[in-house]
């Protein structure tokens, strides 16, 4: 391809710049069914401003994401130096979306940006960050090309140090080619034919972009592995320069407090003491600060922050000798919704940092303490909630179809390129390869491929269809799926059995349906919430019966045309009361299992004494950890609030409340306990 002579190309591009601006101007979004709220917030001037990489973060960098040329192309089709593009898209919003501005399918396309340098990075190393485009991609900046990409969920960068300039504008450019499912490379569940299980296409740019300022001897990467019975943190430090012998000093802080340091010189391992290390669990997600500093001669030092979790997941014994899921140390029953990371406005991409943690916050808020990522990887931002918020996450890898020679190589090592990236991450503790037997090959292999990448987490070798000789009795777990009630594989020493899918609970709620609304499904809340209650009182029973270590409740969220999720695609609607939901889950969590963790009054807990017709009177009692305001309220079995009966602060210990039956209608209530950031909820049944 044609390299124009950076003199020459600078001046071209100061000319363009010119006429950028209007063209900048012509972004509106496309017309979709459904939006939620934060798409219909976004503002275009302003999108995903957060530093996209929590787990090493510098001061000095900038986002790229906002407005942008944007042209459709043909195979072939040269890179367009020196001239304009002829429309505008909103990066990151992958091509097909509403929110991208453009809303069209198409294999190939050319994205074109201009960015300036702060005077202040001069002298350092520039990075340019893509959080992930989808598939193949070739970057250009001022018309030479610095980086040749294949891989549509894994993050990379470019050192443009020698091909940009100061006080000018530089020009990116980027080519993308997508297939979709016409191809044979991981695609999770994407389709250019949409129906029933199979949803939008997503092509091009769907991550934030941005650029960073290294100092010339830099940390290029970092990998972080806790070891709660030896009480440390094993780190390794990777330097952009292998060969450099630069200090490297680390340092963990709890809560501002410097609690451990350790150094070394150049690239390579160390070790930092934790003390008493205070575990994180999804009720407890404690995290420590990190922080990582290079010293060099006459070299500027590197700074970045960090943070680190210590956890461990893997498999324990119970009394009858059945393989289950542990964490740390402690057999730990594992329960959550299937989640398809899909919106209605920008598909692959959430329109806000808020919108990305609501999906969490709203598993949290009914009870489940697990999400599975199903045939998707989400930005680094999403799993930092996961790690932040205390949930736990099975990730999928996406599938391809991988028939060939080159897909099975592509999926391989896009498959390392996942389990690298998201290495840091103290929530993910499954990585599942294979999703009911799609794409499947070398399975065996490829669980060691990914032990020998992790060796700290569990491994599902295909989560579903382990039936008719398809389980080759590798990996940590056996799963099986199974529509609508919870099915468990026969007990096992070695590996705990699962459910990796059940459920499947059909609704469409009037006015929030991507389809046009038939009314099609449960007709009421109430019936919903039913059944799904009945639902997991059948997991109780394989709990307890079978050994069941998990399960995943398809699903969290509608999905296009799917509407078996608890909480609608524009995330408007919760289908049914949550506090049913919440009560039913946290007791499937609670399920009495011999060798698990025995409850003490350290937490909020709700008791009641059950009347029955000799015995009007109920008894609620809470215990408070420490002196805090406590509220707590009843509802009825529709979600109405019923009445309020504390509303204040509250001394440490045991608080009761009594019921008079008499005064209250029959029936079952709901009553939630709140306190600082915890929540507790109780069935109540009342008998006249």
């Amino acid at each position: 391809m044609l390299l124009l002579s950076k003199r020459i190309y600078l001046s071209l591009l100061i000319l363009l710049t010119i006429g950028w601006a209007s063209l900048l101007a012509g972004w509106t979004p496309g017309q979709v069914p459904l939006m939620s709220p934060w798409g219909e917030r976004l503002n275009p001037d302003s999108v995903l401003q957060e530093y996209p990489r929590p787990q090493m973060q510098r001061k000095a960098w900038k986002n790229l994401n906002g407005l942008w040329e944007f042209e459709l192309a043909q195979a072939g089709d040269p890179v367009p130096f020196n001239r304009t593009l002829n429309d505008t898209i909103l990066v990151p919003f992958p091509i097909e979306s509403a929110l991208s501005g453009i809303m069209k399918a198409t294999d190939y396309a050319y994205y074109k940006h201009s960015f300036t340098l702060p005077s202040k990075w001069q002298g350092r190393r520039i990075l340019l960050h893509f959080g992930a485009v989808d598939w193949h991609s070739k970057i250009f900046v001022n018309g030479h090309l610095v980086k040749d990409h294949k891989g549509g969920y894994d993050s990379f960068a470019a050192d443009i140090t020698d091909v940009v300039s100061f006080n000018v504008a530089n020009e990116l450019i980027v080519w993308v080619y997508d297939p979709t499912d016409k191809g044979g490379q991981p695609v999770g569940k994407q389709s250019e034919s949409p129906q029933s299980i199979w949803f939008s296409a997503v092509t091009g740019i769907w991550q934030t972009v941005w650029l960073e300022a290294v100092p010339q001897i830099y940390i290029q990467s970092i990998r972080l592995t806790p070891d709660i019975d030896a009480q440390c943190l094993n780190v390794e430090i990777f330097l952009n320069d292998s060969l450099s012998s630069a200090q490297v000093i680390v340092q963990a802080y709890e809560d501002s407090l410097l609690i451990s340091s350790a150094y070394r010189y150049g690239s390579g391992p160390l070790r930092l003491t934790i003390s008493d290390p205070k575990l994180w669990q999804p009720n407890n997600p404690f995290l420590y600060d990190l922080k990582i500093i290079t010293k060099s001669t006459n070299v500027p030092n590197d700074t970045l922050t960090s943070y680190f979790a210590m956890r461990k997941i893997g498999l324990k014994q119970d009394a009858k000798g059945r393989a289950r899921l542990a964490l740390n140390n402690k057999i730990y029953f594992q329960f959550g919704p299937l989640d398809q990371g899909y919106w209605p406005g920008g598909l692959y991409t959430a329109p806000s940092d808020e919108a990305l943690k609501y999906d969490i916050q709203g598993a949290k808020r009914l009870g489940f303490n697990l999400i599975r990522k199903h045939v998707k990887v989400d930005p680094d931002r999403w799993y930092y909630w996961c790690d932040k918020l205390g949930m736990l996450v099975w990730q999928d890898m996406p599938n391809g179809r991988n028939h060939s020679a080159d897909d099975k190589t592509e999926f391989e090592n896009e498959l390392k390129a996942m389990v690298q990236n998201l290495y840091n991450h103290p929530c993910i503790v499954q990585w599942d390869i294979f999703n009911e037997n799609w794409g499947r090959f070398d399975t065996k292999r490829l669980v060691n491929l990914v032990r020998s990448l992790d060796a700290t987490r569990l491994i599902n070798a295909n989560s579903g269809w382990n039936v008719n000789g398809y389980d080759e009795g590798v990996g940590d777990v056996n799963d099986i799926h199974h529509y609508e009630e919870p099915e468990a594989p026969l007990p096992e020493s070695k590996r705990a059995i699962v459910c990796g899918e059940y459920g499947g609970l059909w609704r469409q709620v009037e006015g929030h349906t991507w389809t046009t609304f038939d009314g099609s499904g449960y007709q009421s809340g109430n019936a919903m919430a039913n059944r799904y209650i009945a639902l997991t009182h059948n997991v109780q029973d394989l709990i307890e019966q079978n050994g069941l270590s998990a399960a995943i409740y398809t699903e969290i969220t509608d999905v296009e045309r799917e509407y078996a999720g608890l909480v609608t695609y524009d995330r408007k609607e919760e289908k049914c009361f949550y506090l049913p939901i919440y009560y039913a889950n946290s007791s499937a969590i609670e399920t009495k299992i011999e060798d698990q963790r025995t409850t003490v009054p350290n937490t909020l807990q709700l008791l009641q004494n059950f009347p029955n017709p000799f015995n009007g009177q109920t008894t609620i009692a809470f215990f408070l950890p420490r002196r805090i305001k406590a509220t707590l309220k009843i509802y009825d079995i529709a979600g109405r609030e019923v009445a309020t009966l504390i509303n204040e602060k509250l001394t440490a210990g045991w608080h009761k409340v009594f019921l008079s039956a008499d005064k209250w209608a029959s029936g079952v209530y709901f009553c939630r306990l709140i306190s600082g950031n915890k929540e507790t909820v109780h069935k109540i049944v009342l008998l006249r």
